[in-house]
């Protein structure tokens, strides 16, 4: 087999493993409190709003690894039909997303961890909009190069597994904290980064950069969900609630 088709299809195995990983993650952390909420004594969500923006995300899983079996399976043409009306679905994660974490950050929530308060916890959901946008308006700025347009939507999906890791309900994992929940995509990320490097003998410069960019927000997360700057910012948002 030539090389550089074998190259191509360790790729697509690489990233369809992956993308088999993201729903059952997502099903995982968030079967207590909205898959299978029946079946566990949970809180009811608290608005419809809430419920609509897990229906969105919920599509946005199913999309996503979608998409990735279209790629794997070369039926090319319907893929980026789809990522043409994903691009809808986007706008309706932002604007689902952002009014569900302001009102979480007014009324509170039970996702809201312990000894952190609801204001400044708000900063996170904030910043995993802001870097979801970030990261599929360059893939979508990036779709005629495959490797850039890939490693981006790999980076959409990994900055949207840190709710659902902290969701799982394993008491090792929750005491982590950021450590697991901020530590896994990490790993993830960079395993991606070095086993591309090696297979292709050059580095991925868009997931390189992208994986430095999601690194550098889960700091800064960190670093200013308590800051007075945030906290005035956060203030003034849950004033349009």
């Amino acid at each position: 087999m030539d090389s550089s088709v074998e190259r191509r299809l360790f790729d697509r195995r690489l990233y369809f493993t992956i993308a088999m990983l993201f729903p059952a993650i997502v099903l995982l952390g968030f079967a207590r409190t909205y898959y299978l909420k029946g079946l566990f004594a949970t809180p009811p969500l608290p608005s419809r709003l809430v419920h609509l923006h897990g229906l969105v995300m919920t599509a946005w899983v199913v999309l996503f690894v979608s998409q990735v079996r279209l790629v794997a399976t070369k039926r090319i043409r319907l893929h980026q039909k789809l990522g043409y009306a994903s691009i809808a679905l986007a706008v309706l994660i932002i604007a689902t997303g952002l009014p569900t974490a302001v009102r979480a950050a007014k009324y509170g929530s039970a996702s809201t961890p312990p000894g952190v308060t609801p204001l400044s916890f708000l900063l996170i959901p904030t910043f995993d909009l802001v870097m979801f946008a970030l990261f599929f308006g360059a893939a979508i700025v990036y779709r005629r190069r495959p490797s850039a347009h890939k490693a981006l939507m790999l980076l959409t999906a990994l900055n949207f597994v840190p709710p659902a890791l902290a969701r799982i309900p394993i008491a090792s994992l929750q005491a982590a904290g950021p450590v697991w929940f901020f530590g896994f995509p990490t790993l993830v990320a960079l395993i991606c980064l070095i086993v591309e490097a090696r297979r292709h003998a050059r580095v991925n410069k868009v997931l390189a950069i992208g994986t430095a960019l999601l690194i550098a927000s889960y700091v800064a997360r960190l670093a200013l969900m308590t800051t007075p700057t945030w906290m005035s910012i956060a203030a003034w948002l849950i004033t349009f609630v």
